[in-house]
């Protein structure tokens, strides 16, 4: 839709009706010295010619996936979007969908939001999902406050080592104004260390918190986690990769009270960062205690099935002392985009694109640990993802394959300064046994020289 501005006349007009003489009469509350005076500097005005023609040169200096080798990860994966995606979740009817406030003009948007949330029911073999939130970080953050609301009398939120970094950071900004304590639980090996778990968990411990797989794309003991924590009565919430439920025991299965992930892997794009989804789902128990919104599913005056929003926990709704979470909406249509993704699927399709990550991940990890001055890190089980310990800076590797078409990875030092010879390698369904021999084959040419390091690009 084309910007219009207002005319003279139009300004003038609504001035009058206002009850001021100027524009900067609207601004007369604010302190004069705080109020900027003068113009921008801004650059003069271009044509729709020249801005298309600066874009364009832009983008093709945006270096994509879809041209490199890529095996980053740590949270965003690049998996297979099968095309009747975009084409199902492009329609108008949903892509200019927003909360479905009238639920007798959007039955559309709000059955879709029904299936997928019974499709995230299913697949983590939980009892209730909510429509989604933004990410998986803030859903494990909302999973903890949740656990809070539930658990008043306690005072010790506890949570591994081992869940990403930016996940636990996420948390550590929920809890900051609260009177709940976070312990946080070393790891041993690349994964969350049982005995110093059990150690730390007591009577007062509101909840226990793990990935699995975990950050380092490590398999935990989660039947033993889940236990330690119910010897005390704390409540068990699991962030878990969701095409990992393929193949591995999902949440439901060793009685996780709530179970939450990033749902980008599940048909969407990379998209520089964002947006994603996250998923959300709990024991029936609790769902009164759910953040953000449920679709429930009814019946009309004449006995017609029909959908409404049968949950709105925040507080935009109910008194703000009430609500749950001040979550504003859930990502309707990235989590649309995961409802198709498992719809194409179905339960065989998941499995396999699961083992398809296990295979080729331990066939990369094998072939890259072979290479002198490489070895793998940990030998606990992993997935999709495993840590590569190199002969020199990770980030200094990286550049080193950058001239090649390659990301071999993430770079650990960003997050743990110990860890600066540390690669983070994740491994798809995508990637074909060429192109991990020729990550191996630049590994190697990078791992002989301790020469200078290109200039050029760097592991994210």
């Amino acid at each position: 839709m084309p910007y219009i501005s207002l005319t003279e006349p139009e300004i003038r007009e609504m001035l009058d009706r206002i009850g001021v003489e100027t524009i900067d009469d609207l601004f007369a509350p604010i302190p004069e010295q705080a109020r900027f005076t003068g113009k921008l500097d801004l650059p003069a005005a271009a044509s729709e010619i020249e801005i298309t023609r600066e874009l364009t040169e832009a983008a093709v200096r945006t270096t994509t996936l879809d041209r490199m080798n890529s095996f980053l990860g740590a949270g965003a994966y690049d998996h297979f979007i099968p095309s009747v995606i975009d084409h199902l979740a492009g329609r108008t009817e949903f892509y200019t969908a927003y909360t479905p406030y009238q639920p007798e003009a959007s039955q559309g948007m709000l059955t879709a939001i029904f299936e997928y949330q019974s499709m995230i029911a299913a697949l983590t073999r939980m009892e209730v999902s909510n429509a989604s939130l933004y990410d998986g970080a803030s859903g494990l953050a909302e999973a903890v406050m949740m656990a809070v609301s539930i658990h008043r009398r306690r005072k010790k939120v506890v949570v591994s080592a081992a869940i990403h970094p930016e996940y636990l950071a996420t948390i550590r900004t929920y809890l900051t104004n609260l009177d709940t304590a976070l312990e946080v639980v070393c790891t041993e090996g690349g994964v969350t260390d049982a005995r110093a778990l059990a150690a730390a968990v007591d009577q007062d411990t509101i909840c226990v918190a793990f990935q699995n797989p975990n950050f380092f794309g490590n398999i935990e003991d989660v039947v033993a986690l889940s236990r330690i924590a119910r010897e005390q009565g704390a409540l068990v919430i699991a962030s878990v990769d969701p095409i990992s439920l393929g193949i591995l025991a999902p949440p439901g299965e060793y009685d996780a009270d709530i179970c939450v992930g990033e749902g980008q892997a599940l048909g969407g794009e990379l998209f520089f960062g964002g947006p994603y989804f996250g998923f959300f789902a709990a024991k029936m128990d609790y769902i009164r205690r759910i953040p953000g919104r449920i679709v429930g599913e009814t019946e009309d005056g004449e006995g017609r099935r029909g959908y409404v929003l049968t949950f709105q926990t925040r507080e935009q709704h109910i008194r703000r002392a009430k609500a749950t979470s001040n979550i504003c909406t859930n990502q309707g249509i990235i989590a649309l985009r995961g409802a198709i993704y498992l719809a194409c699927l179905g339960p065989h399709g998941i499995r396999e694109v699961g083992e398809l990550c296990l295979a080729k991940s331990h066939y990369a990890a094998e072939k890259l640990a072979a290479i002198p001055g490489y070895r793998l890190a940990f030998d606990a089980p992993f997935f999709k993802e495993f840590v590569l310990e190199c002969p020199k800076p990770a980030a200094e590797i990286a550049c080193d394959v950058w001239p090649d078409g390659i990301q071999p990875g993430v770079a650990l030092s960003r997050w743990f300064p110990e860890m600066e010879n540390h690669l983070l390698v994740a491994v798809t369904e995508k990637k074909s046994r060429e192109e991990i021999d020729a990550l191996a084959d630049a590994l190697a040419r990078a791992g002989a020289h301790e020469s200078g390091t290109s200039a050029r690009g760097a592991g994210r």
